[in-house]
């Protein structure tokens, strides 16, 4: 531990005022960044989270250490953890074309409030290390991700008229390493055993959808088979 901090490790007016300090300077930083990526939650949520964070988890230390009461040190802070995640979840949402955001941004919420809670409690380099690879993260593996390229999904839909036939569709699939991501089936009221299935598909390499179309309409059951983007 750095020496320079020990002066600040009992809850005192001194150590107080650093430590609301230092947590304000660490959740901007985190904040400025989202900001600047134009996301949900930027400069103010994540400093409101970052002080609210440190403030509770001073307030258990104070009860314990200072008050002398019988209180669980570690409670306030437990309760802050578990409340992020439904302040998180406000930030993600689902799009029309049924892609996740705001993952990041939630996570980064979560992971302010824990520097709040460390520096609440007087762990000044743990805090401040925190920050750095949150930052880190962010902006470096950011990069990193956006130059990994994903296959993109597609969809077969196809009708047939018989059960045995959806099974075998989907056992061929997962055997040439097309994983099912979704699949909706309905029935045909006015026409028994007639069944619409669409099946939407994540390749982890790169597939022919030509010979996956040809390989399907081969099986007698299936009437109809066609790709969708």
């Amino acid at each position: 531990m750095l020496k320079i901090f020990d002066p600040f490790r009992d809850i005192t007016f001194g150590s107080m005022v650093l430590r609301m300090v230092l947590a304000v300077v660490c959740s901007s930083i985190i904040g400025l960044e989202r900001s600047a990526k134009n996301r949900p939650a930027g400069l103010r949520t994540h400093t409101l989270v970052c002080m609210a964070a440190a403030i509770a988890s001073m307030t258990g230390h104070f009860m314990y250490l200072n008050l002398l009461l019988p209180t669980d040190i570690s409670r306030m802070g437990a309760q802050v953890i578990s409340g992020l995640g439904f302040l998180g979840t406000g930030t993600i949402i689902v799009t029309r074309k049924q892609t996740i955001k705001g993952l990041t941004t939630a996570a980064s919420l979560w992971a302010t409030g824990i520097v709040g809670l460390s520096i609440g409690a007087g762990f000044y380099e743990g805090g401040i290390i925190a920050t750095a690879i949150v930052i880190l993260i962010q902006n470096v593996f950011a990069n990193i991700g956006y130059s990994i390229r994903y296959l993109p999904e597609f969809s077969i839909r196809l009708t047939y008229n018989h059960r045995k036939a959806l099974d075998s569709v989907m056992r061929y699939c997962k055997d040439n390493g097309l994983a099912i991501t979704d699949l909706q089936v309905t029935r045909n009221e006015e026409v028994s055993d007639y069944y619409e299935a669409l099946i939407s598909l994540r390749p982890n390499k790169v597939v022919d959808r030509d010979d996956i179309i040809s390989h399907i309409r081969g099986n007698n059951y299936i009437m109809t088979a066609e790709t969708e983007s």
